[in-house]
């Protein structure tokens, strides 16, 4: 389980965060100056070079996200410019796909991150460009709440695999509804029917937590508390729950660790945004104190699972139940070893994961709970200490990945293997990049005591 450093205060991290952001700003600009955009979304890369690979458009608001991030960071307005001319250039596709799970990752990445820069005033002001934002903001949410998917007790928003589909990575998709709401916008369907983007964004979140997640209660022979399940199966049918499955993981009844990251990032940040919500609006869920129960108890257990389940320095191998685990001996209770013969890590989980830890920290804290508060606080900042080092920060001034010893998909083989090793490592993924960037940034502007940031900060 991870050694959480119960002393270490955000503040020490100040000098690498600095020393992180100059890196960061140097791959930005490689892969700008040598990434062929004619190929597609850049998704991870090979031999040190970002390549594509055609599944879903889903990476591309990472890469221009990413840039904005940089921009509020430290203020180097290249940036800004860049990561703004590129979201009103490519991105409008991403605005009408029909066809994704994936709308909280491409369009608040970009156009939220730029509504909120403008609300909190390290953007000038233009009431248009704002009024563009919004109008992409609250059509994207409209767009993603259309995949739905109607069960006995709700409904979700179902993955690309079909309406049968839920994917524990969607949740972090319902920012862009929770989004679309907030920003007042009408849903209607056949007959004029308004439907309510909250509703569905809650409904999705509880099937999450119903079906996603595990708690130790007695539903399968695998079931520990906080485990996850990446994809859960229903028959569309009769809208019964049928099985856990999993796509990138190793199975249905073992842990994909980013999956398990997406839902500790998903529920921390979900709770948070129910502060700004009113109970009158909750109670078409059954109001707040169901809502949040549900969610905060999801929330906890995800991250237990995490900080059980993972080497003492807080970086994952790629799936709990990976079938050659055994072969690296008791391998929690020591430093992860990307360069293994035998299974690979998955940084981008750790850093998805972090911010989830950090965010469920602060929100017990101010709910008075002290202890647990602390516990998932200092267990955050004891992971991103890590990923600020080496082997995990990427200082070859020709590699064009940030964050390294990222995985994608496993079981496919899509991960380049170096010819003199068995498995994949070395190489950094454009969710990883992101969300290790995301990460530093939620980090250094509490350190900088600058408004908090959140994902619901775009709406003023």
């Amino acid at each position: 389980m991870i050694a959480i450093n119960h002393h270490l205060q955000a503040s020490d991290l100040l000098s690498k965060l600095t020393s992180f952001w100059e890196l960061s700003g140097n791959k930005i600009k490689l892969i700008n100056k040598n990434y062929d955009v004619s190929k597609g979304s850049p998704v991870f890369t090979v031999k040190g070079k970002y390549s594509t690979r055609g599944w879903t458009e889903w990476t591309q608001g990472f890469q221009f996200g990413s840039a904005i991030l940089q921009y509020d960071a430290t203020g180097e307005k290249e940036f800004l410019e860049s990561g703004r001319k590129k979201t009103l250039e490519v991105m409008a596709p991403h605005i009408s796909h029909i066809g994704v799970h994936d709308h909280g990752f491409n369009n608040v990445s970009t156009y939220g991150n730029l509504l909120r820069l403008m609300h909190e005033g390290k953007t000038d002001y233009n009431e248009w460009e704002k009024n563009f934002y919004e109008l992409a903001l609250k059509i994207s949410g409209a767009v993603q709440a259309s995949r739905w998917t109607n069960i006995k007790n709700g409904g979700f928003i179902h993955s690309f695999n079909g309406p049968h589909s839920l994917f524990v990575d969607t949740i972090r998709s319902c920012r862009a509804l929770v989004v679309s709401h907030l920003l007042g916008h009408v849903f209607q369907a056949e007959n004029d029917v308004k439907i309510n983007l909250l509703e569905r964004a809650l409904l999705h979140i509880k099937a999450t937590a119903d079906y996603s997640v595990f708690y130790g209660e007695g539903r399968d022979s695998y079931d520990i508390w906080g485990r996850t399940a990446h994809e859960s199966v229903f028959n569309t049918k009769d809208g019964n729950f049928r099985c856990p499955n999993s796509q990138q993981g190793y199975s249905g009844f073992t842990t994909w660790t980013r999956g398990l990251a997406w839902a500790m990032c998903g529920f921390a940040e979900e709770l948070e945004c129910l502060e700004t919500i009113t109970d009158a609006e909750l109670e078409i869920v059954g109001g707040r104190k169901q809502t949040e129960t549900f969610m905060l108890k999801a929330a906890k257990a995800t991250c237990d699972f995490y900080i059980e389940h993972t080497p003492i320095d807080g970086i994952p191998y790629w799936d709990t139940g990976a079938p050659n685990l055994y072969e690296l001996g008791d391998y929690s209770e020591r430093p992860a070893d990307p360069y293994n013969d035998f299974e690979p890590v998955d940084s981008s989980a750790a850093a998805i994961g972090a911010q989830g830890l950090l965010r469920l920290g602060k929100y017990l804290s101010g709910k008075g709970q002290a202890e647990d508060g602390k516990k998932y606080t200092q267990t955050g900042l004891t992971v991103l200490n890590t990923l600020l080092d080496e082997p995990y920060q990427s200082t070859d001034p020709n590699h064009q990945g940030l964050l390294l010893h990222s995985i994608y998909h496993r079981p496919n083989g899509w991960d380049y293997v170096p010819e003199e090793s068995k498995i994949p490592y070395g190489e950094s993924s454009m969710w990883g990049d992101y969300h290790m960037r995301e990460l530093a940034l939620y980090v250094q502007r509490m350190i900088n005591k600058e408004p908090y940031y959140t994902f619901y900060s775009c709406v003023q």
